[in-house]
């Protein structure tokens, strides 16, 4: 796969290789943790859209300290060390109206993001956290690239 016709990640979902391969996705308030073993050339993106699960219902990847621990356990399955690897976060918008905003789910999921990084002692290397738009990112796992753009609200209704 090149940038052309990228795997796109689905938000609550997961996503390791060993290829040198594009990974794209989509994030408002949600957020994306990006690991990459340097040695190896491994990489690993979630995509994960409220920050806790609450032990009801099923422990999924929708919830980032579920999210956060699977793309850890998967990237040390795959041969990753865990003192080789980095990590970007990327995401955490307030994308959603005032009203709703008050859940503050964007800025929730950032620091859910760094606190369990830190956690686990992986270093962040870069991030794109919070503002108000949305972000498209490209996540290649076999260098562990990123690439951002920002998403322009259309006023259009």
């Amino acid at each position: 796969m090149d940038r052309q016709n990228p795997y796109f990640l689905h938000p609550s979902t997961i996503y390791v290789s060993r290829d040198s391969q594009w990974i794209v996705t989509i994030l408002g308030s949600c957020v994306s943790v990006c690991f990459f073993d340097t040695k190896k050339r491994i990489g690993g993106i979630n995509h994960y859209m409220t920050p806790y699960w609450n032990g009801e219902g099923l422990e999924s990847p929708k919830y980032g300290n579920v999210s956060i621990i699977q793309l850890f356990q998967k990237m040390l399955d795959f041969g990753a060390k865990k003192e080789d690897i980095v990590c970007k976060i990327f995401g955490g918008a307030e994308v959603l109206s005032e009203q709703l905003s008050v859940f503050n789910v964007g800025q929730r999921n950032i620091e859910l993001a760094y606190k369990m990084v830190a956690e686990l002692g992986i270093s962040v290397v870069s991030s794109s956290t919070g503002g108000k738009l949305g972000r498209k990112i490209y996540f290649n796992a076999g260098t562990g690239e990123v690439l951002q753009k920002y998403l322009v609200k259309s006023n259009s209704k």
